[in-house]
């Protein structure tokens, strides 16, 4: 197997223990030596996977002392990042921070998309709105999130930004992993409903504010939501 392809195998690797909470932030990564046992490859390639890690601000060499597991907060890969918020314990911090960052970005992309959506595509998230309320009577919670998912993705695709777009594509993995944890909870698919329904009206009036603080209320209920009922905070 060429060395790239080991490096990139060892860095990987790293990450899963580090996102499992093996290694949690402030421990220390094992040294060269035990790396080199534990995968069977030479001690350039381990170097190589951990400045992988240091490049994507996961970890941190201190020369001399060891290489050091840096907070969540320090990663500079958004693919990182993901694989923490989707694959690793619940972290709280993440969860709000996610919420926070979707409130950012759609209530701009509500705002924009009043003056730019189509007929075609209200009608579109109307579908949405009535496969929510159907989902919803049956507890079908898979269906449920597919239709919330796609009822949000008209209104980046009609915000007619293309960097909105592409912003929300690398999320879409940890967006619907979250999706699952609280709409199982019924009263999150109530407040939900009647949330995308108050959204659904906004933009059908065309008033860019009415829709930006539609969108707002939305993010404020879930924020709400995700505290009562899943973090219990």
């Amino acid at each position: 197997m060429a060395r790239q392809s080991l490096v990139g195998m060892v860095s990987d690797d790293l990450l899963n223990r580090i996102v499992s909470g093996e290694f949690g932030p402030g421990s220390t990564l094992p040294g060269e030596l035990e790396l080199t046992a534990q995968h069977e490859v030479s001690r350039l390639t381990v170097r190589e996977a951990v400045k992988t890690l240091e490049a994507q601000g996961v970890v941190r060499i201190e020369r001399g002392r060891g290489t050091y597991v840096n907070p969540l907060s320090r990663w500079t890969s958004m693919e990182a990042v993901l694989r923490a918020t989707s694959e690793g314990e619940n972290d709280t911090a993440a969860s709000v921070q996610l919420i926070e960052l979707r409130r950012m970005l759609e209530t701009g992309a509500a705002e924009l998309a009043a003056t730019r959506i189509t007929a075609k595509e209200l009608e579109s998230m109307r579908d949405h709105v009535t496969t929510m309320r159907a989902a919803h009577h049956e507890n079908d919670v898979g269906r449920f999130v597919d239709a919330d998912l796609a009822f949000h993705d008209v209104i980046l695709q009609a915000s007619g930004n293309v960097f909105v777009a592409v912003l929300f594509a690398p999320l879409s993995q940890v967006l619907s992993a979250r999706r699952a944890q609280t709409s199982r909870v019924l009263q999150i698919q109530i407040h939900a409903i009647h949330e995308h329904a108050q959204i659904l009206e906004a933009l059908a009036s065309a008033d860019p504010e009415r829709a930006r603080l539609a969108m707002d209320s939305h993010m404020a209920q879930t924020m709400n939501d995700l505290k009562t009922f899943v973090l219990h905070i």
